[in-house]
This record gives C-alpha cells, sequence and structure tokens, in this order.
C-alpha cells in the first residue's frame, strides 16, 4: 500500500468516527478533550504515536509574538505535525505561561495534530468542509485529504499546494467539488477562526 493509499485508509476511517457527543464547550468554543481523541486514535489505530517537539530542549518556543507548542502525530507511518499557540480560555495568547498553561496548549495542540489525520476534523475546520464520502476512490480521498492539511494552514498554503501538485482528473475533480469549502476553512485558518 503506497502513502496515499495508507492516508485514505486511516483518514477514512478515523473521519467516520461520531465525535458529536464528546464535543465539550468552554465559553464560546468547541473542542473534544485530549483523552477523548487519544482514545478514539489508539482503538482505530493501535500503532498510532505522538511527540511534542522541544525547542533547545523546552516544549515551548517562545518568540515576539508569543509563546508556541509543536506537537506530531504519526499514523500507518504517515507524520502531520501542527503548531498551536499558547492561549487562554477566550483564545488570547498568554504573555507569561505558566507550566499548567503550557501543558494545556500541548494537549490542545495533540488533538489537533489527530483530527489532522481525520478525527474530529470537522469540529476545527467547520461544518461546511465535506468529510469523505463513500463514493470517492481512494485517489479522491487521498487528493483530498491533502487537500484539508494545505487549508488547515492557511490561504497561502492552499494556493501553494494547488499549484505544485500535478494535474490529474482526481486533482480537478476534488478542487472542483470542494473549493468553496477549502477556500473558506483556509481563511478561517489564517483568521484563527475554531483555533
Amino acid at each position: 500500500m503506497n502513502a496515499p493509499e495508507k492516508l485514505s485508509s486511516s483518514f477514512v476511517t478515523l473521519s467516520r468516527v461520531d465525535v458529536s457527543n464528546c464535543i465539550e464547550k468552554k465559553g464560546q468554543f468547541s473542542y473534544l478533550s485530549w483523552a477523548f481523541a487519544v482514545s478514539q486514535l489508539r482503538q482505530v489505530e493501535p500503532t498510532a504515536t505522538w511527540e511534542v517537539l522541544r525547542f533547545n530542549g523546552l516544549p515551548y518556543l517562545q518568540t515576539e509574538l508569543g509563546y508556541f507548542v509543536e506537537v506530531s502525530v504519526t499514523v500507518q507511518g504517515i507524520t502531520l505535525s501542527q503548531i498551536h499557540p499558547v492561549l487562554d480560555a477566550r483564545n488570547k495568547p498568554i504573555a507569561k505561561p505558566t507550566a499548567f498553561e503550557i501543558n494545556t496548549s500541548i494537549q490542545r495542540c495533540l488533538v489537533k495534530a489527530i483530527a489532522l489525520h481525520g478525527l474530529g476534523l470537522q469540529l476545527y475546520a467547520g461544518e461546511d468542509l465535506p468529510l469523505i464520502v463513500e463514493d470517492h476512490s481512494a485517489e479522491d480521498a487521498a487528493m483530498l485529504a491533502k487537500y484539508r492539511e494545505a487549508a488547515l494552514s492557511g490561504l497561502e498554503s492552499l494556493k501553494k499546494f494547488h499549484a505544485e501538485i500535478p494535474a490529474s482528473a482526481s486533482k480537478d475533480r476534488v478542487y472542483q467539488e470542494h473549493r468553496a469549502a477549502l477556500a473558506k476553512a483556509a481563511q478561517q485558518a489564517d483568521q484563527g477562526v475554531a483555533a
């Protein structure tokens, strides 16, 4: 099985997990608990692993824009990572975070990195970002998963990905069918919506 088929297979399986009964609210924001996300990931993909990336030995990066954490999740040999700012309950950057606040951001980042593999992705991308449906071929499903990953990094990332991938019937089908939803998700990512 090649990498796109692996991505498609695991992505489809994880994206079909019903998370609707496990969505929690904190203020105006909806999220999945890290314990639920890890549990579901390990039930579907028992060999999945994750890693908190280190910056000069620390589990966070301090910049002039604020503090950031990064977590990578590997499913079936495919590693995807998510960078997440250290935020307060109002989703505003914390100038001098505590160890607890950094840990909380690491757990949020872990959930979002798991979502890149399909579990609960619609929660972060918005209900209008299409889920993979059964009539998609494995090639189209893999292409849609790649487009989604690019969209979650913002509009420039989506444009760059679209320009760089070779022309194919799958690219044309997926892009034409999902262009508006992908663009909206990319714009939301740029604005920090559903962060």
